[in-house]
């Protein structure tokens, strides 16, 4: 699982910072998560080939989070894209871009395809042989989901050299993968436990900006590997958190450990702020494993 930061900075982007944007890869899936203002730009520079991205996550119709879209869709388009592109995000963003593609007479030659968003409660929207994606509903100014990205159990492993020895045929080695007993060519019943190894633990990637601190979440998000929660303040402007429904890094450190996450990436930091570090600092007053997200850093979990 491979986790790419694009922006992670609130607001009013800037030379040195950009809005929330990411790109998260797991089990050869390429998902975006937000498209801030200028986030096509900020693919390019890291990279990312744009024909691997089919599926983009929106977590609310606040600007920061979605301004740069319509101008990625048309991109698509200007680079004779055929795939379909699959927008996950909150009713009324639909509207929006079919407007100006409308007005702009910029219509796509590819499928685009909205999934519009409306509970309150968590719920699965995306689902295949590999993945599942579940809303996190967050608490903020406006209709706000957060996403949790979840590996399917992971299929066994073969000890090769003791399915050898054991006379199975290659045909059954699927059904090994997935757990079952097979016998072997001698008729011989064969315990799955006996030839293959336990799988790698699943992984889980759970996204989480804006909101304001909200224990609700924490039985959605329990036990993942990875939390992103936004941090917009540190302790000291905590009493802005209730009127813009943002978080503070010490209470971002709080979900993770009410919710026994493995890591917590804090982000959407306030521009008021100088540097970060200080936000590390007070959130490992609280959970020990903390990291920091900055415009254009990778982090793989293996």
């Amino acid at each position: 699982m491979k986790l790419t930061i694009l922006g992670c900075h609130s607001a009013t982007p800037s030379i040195h910072s950009n809005p929330t944007a990411q790109i998260l890869e797991i089990k050869n899936h390429m998902f975006l998560i937000d498209c801030g203002e200028g986030t096509q730009v900020e693919l390019r520079r890291n990279k990312v080939k744009f024909s691997r991205i089919r599926h983009i996550f929106i977590s609310h119709l606040h600007g920061d989070h979605y301004f740069g879209l319509v101008g990625l869709v048309n991109t698509f388009n200007l680079l004779t894209r055929e795939a379909e592109l699959h927008i996950y995000a909150p009713k009324g963003l639909k509207e929006v871009i079919l407007l100006q593609m409308k007005l702009s007479g910029s219509w796509t030659n590819y499928p685009l395809v909205f999934h519009e968003l409306s509970s309150n409660t968590s719920e699965l929207i995306y689902e295949d042989d590999k993945v599942e994606v579940f809303t996190i509903p967050l608490k903020h100014r406006v209709y706000t989901n957060g996403f949790l990205f979840k590996e399917k159990e992971n299929e066994r492993k073969l000890d090769i050299n003791l399915v050898t020895e054991a006379n199975i045929n290659k045909a059954y080695f699927r059904k090994l993968k997935q757990g079952f007993d097979v016998e072997n060519d001698d008729g011989v019943l064969i315990s799955n436990e006996k030839v293959t190894k336990d799988p790698l633990p699943s992984k889980s990637y759970a996204f989480c900006s804006d909101t304001v601190y909200n224990e609700a979440i924490i039985p959605i998000i329990k036990n993942c590997t990875v939390l992103y929660h936004e941090s917009t303040f540190l302790d000291k402007n905590e009493s802005l958190c209730i009127p813009t429904k943002h978080s503070t890094a010490k209470q971002a450190a709080t979900i993770a450990k009410k919710a026994n996450v493995n890591t917590l990436i804090l982000g959407h930091y306030s521009t008021r702020y100088n540097g970060y570090d200080e936000f590390k600092s007070e959130a490992q007053t609280v959970f020990d494993n903390v990291l920091l997200s900055q415009d254009g850093k990778t982090f793989n979990f293996e």
